[in-house]
């Protein structure tokens, strides 16, 4: 990428239209019998070209026992959950078929990540090589939505907004108690082996503007840091391919209601954003060492835990997280027509009350994937 490219970065965006949407969900692949990963990516791409649709919609992450299903961009929230019911349905009668098995946890319990093989791409060697054990530890499952914003200036002032956000998103997300073979303790063990280890990840500093912005990505460029802006993996970023904020908080989340619920909320909070920018609404960016005290709270308790409440110096039940979130985005809902409903506990917590039970992991984990099977494949309204 060079200073051309950045041009280009700001043209795409001053032609995007706002609130279009993309949802982006990542999906183990598992040995039907045994739970484990299987690294079949590539056998199951190549059944997937047959399919005109699924051909487009389905993209690697990595590892070969990982595939991910994109609606590609909506022209709404509503577009893209349509476009992406159809596309799930059709990976998951592709994956039967194929004798193969979808999860959908932020990790895989026992998985050995120094067996899973990396994607044979160019891309895919190129982060192997310049990130070795961060890349290969790198075994985690998330939900990612795109969102369309008009402006490259407002798309940063969009993200500087959403910081003190993230956390709570996270809370709500939690999917990912166990992590090689064993219970972390945590709620989302996928943040703390990939966000807290990757480079130039988790929350990013607020920024300001796109000026700002353009001068660290120039920075970076300049000392050959990265060689493509995608290696800049902020928990929200602008998207300079596409003209969007992407939120990429969330474990990926073992229903499908839920993962539709919670792209839906992280949409209204892009909108609420950026109308908040537009409206002037008066904001202060919260120092990264308080949004970083919440990122720690979500992860170790997720919605069992207390998040902290930066304006007025105190803790709420980290449940209040959705009814703020709500009450916050509740004009751009009301515009959007967008009314999520969350269960009463996330997949973390019915992980943990398993585990209390005195479940075993295999156990827990085979009653997500079946969650995931009866759920994933079927028409499901928010």
């Amino acid at each position: 990428m060079n200073s051309l490219d950045l041009d280009r970065a700001e043209e795409t965006f001053a032609t995007s239209a706002d609130l279009t949407v993309g949802l982006e969900e990542e999906f183990s692949i598992l040995d039907p019998a045994t739970l484990e990963l299987s690294p079949r990516y590539e056998e199951l791409v190549a059944a997937a070209a047959s399919d005109e649709l699924l051909s487009e919609a389905v993209a690697g992450e990595l590892i070969s026992s990982e595939i991910e299903i994109i609606s590609g961009r909506g022209a709404s929230l509503h577009d893209a959950l349509a476009r992406q019911r159809e596309r799930r349905r059709l990976l998951f009668a592709l994956a039967s078929s194929h004798g193969a098995a979808l999860g959908a946890t932020g990790t895989h319990p026992w998985a050995d990540y120094r067996e899973q093989p990396i994607i044979d791409t160019e891309h895919y060697h190129r982060v192997e090589d310049g990130l070795k054990y961060v890349a290969w530890r790198n075994n985690t499952f998330s939900l990612h939505v795109h969102v369309g914003v008009t402006g490259i200036d407002r798309a940063v002032r969009v993200c500087d907004r959403l910081r003190p956000v993230l956390p709570l998103l996270l809370a709500i997300s939690a999917n990912s108690p166990y992590l090689d073979g064993r219970d972390s303790g945590l709620h989302s063990a996928r943040t703390q082996s990939f966000t807290k280890s990757f480079p130039r990840c988790g929350v990013p500093d607020p920024f300001g503007g796109w000026r700002a912005y353009r001068e660290y990505i120039e920075f970076l460029l300049a000392t050959r840091s990265i060689v493509e802006f995608t290696q800049v993996w902020w928990s929200v970023r602008p998207h300079f391919s596409f003209g969007t904020v992407e939120v990429r908080i969330c474990d990926a989340q073992a229903t499908a209601q839920e993962s539709e619920a919670l792209g839906s909320l992280m949409v209204a909070c892009v909108a609420q954003a950026a109308r908040d920018v537009d409206d002037g609404v008066p904001f202060a960016d919260p120092a990264p060492r308080l949004v970083e005290e919440n990122m720690w709270r979500a992860i170790r308790h997720g919605l069992d835990g207390r998040l902290i409440d930066f304006d007025h110096a105190r803790e709420f039940p980290a449940r209040e997280a959705i009814d703020r979130l709500l009450a916050w985005t509740a004009p751009a809902r009301g515009e959007l027509g967008i009314d999520p409903a969350f269960p009463e506990q996330n997949g973390a917590q019915r992980q943990r009350a398993m585990i209390d039970a005195g479940a075993t992991r295999e156990e827990v984990f085979a009653a997500s994937v079946a969650e995931s099977a009866a759920t994933y494949p079927e028409e499901v309204p928010v």
